[in-house]
């Protein structure tokens, strides 16, 4: 089943929630000279038209990135990620969304890597004319991130980012989350993995957490962020959560300044709120 197109819901709430978090992982990795590689499991096509027929129909970024565009007030981690955005949006103007491929291109250093999985065929050829030109840095795969992931660990550098953030759009993506997610701690136990997911008023959506913080052993970081409360008919995403293993020692006080702000900013209703919840050995 391939009918998700994150093209619908581009700089929504979640992906300024997913692109912050991800935007200091990236800044942590390439404090050391030493390369490291990114992986992401679920690409999408990469960068995303603000202005197109997908995006005007939910208008999804109004109530997400564009709420931050014309704030003079933000924390120094928020003003990082809207910098990020407008490097796409030379002009001052919010028409163009950098989705995380986009992002994690800019981290590299001529020593990094990046390998992008996406399987949607309009989204696999849009993300391949966007960075399947950069020789052997960067290489965009037609293949399903959950069943290939293992097979690029340990990456040569033994430093590397595993971003996990499929659609959810099937039941079975819960699971195989977690399945991918532990054979990837198998083979590279030192990797730092980032895992986006959706709060919804579902039971496998309310479970992921526990199970990963299972994986996560004693070095883990969890944070949401909710717009609304769950809707009372029981569809809907009201917010989103990232779950991240290894997590670097300085992303959970960048989060306790930044996510009382951005949840303030963020949200619909009283209703709204955040949680960070870490374990560190």
């Amino acid at each position: 089943m391939l009918s998700y197109r994150h093209s619908y819901h581009a700089g929504n709430h979640a992906d300024v929630l997913k692109h912050l978090v991800l935007i200091q992982l990236l800044r942590h990795m390439a404090l050391k000279d030493k390369a490291f590689t990114v992986v992401d499991t679920h690409a999408g096509a990469g960068m995303y038209s603000l202005e197109s027929e997908h995006a005007t129909k939910l208008a999804e970024h109004e109530g997400g990135v564009s709420r931050l565009w014309h704030r003079k007030d933000l924390p120094a981690a928020v003003a990082d990620y809207v910098a990020e955005v407008r490097n796409l949006n030379p002009d001052g103007e919010l028409r163009s969304y950098p989705g995380s491929p986009w992002l994690a291109q800019r981290a590299l250093r001529e020593q990094d890597r990046l390998r992008l999985f996406e399987l949607h065929p309009t989204d696999h050829r849009q993300l391949a004319s966007y960075f399947g030109h950069n020789g052997k840095q960067t290489i965009v795969y037609a293949d399903d991130g959950f069943a290939t992931l293992k097979a690029l660990l340990p990456p040569p550098s033994k430093r590397g980012l595993v971003l996990i953030d499929p659609s959810y759009e099937l039941r079975e993506d819960y699971g195989r989350v977690a399945t991918v997610l532990k054979e990837g701690l198998e083979r590279f136990a030192t990797g730092t993995y980032a895992v986006w997911y959706p709060l919804l008023p579902k039971p496998e959506a309310r479970f992921l957490p526990q199970k990963l913080r299972t994986l996560g052993g004693e070095n883990w970081l969890h944070v949401t962020l909710s717009v609304r409360g769950p809707a009372t008919d029981g569809f809907g995403m009201h917010g989103s959560g990232m779950f991240v293993i290894n997590p670097p020692w300085t992303l959970a006080a960048t989060l306790k300044e930044v996510m009382p702000w951005l949840s303030s900013a963020l949200a619909e209703n009283s209703d709204g709120g955040f949680t960070l919840d870490f374990e560190s050995k």
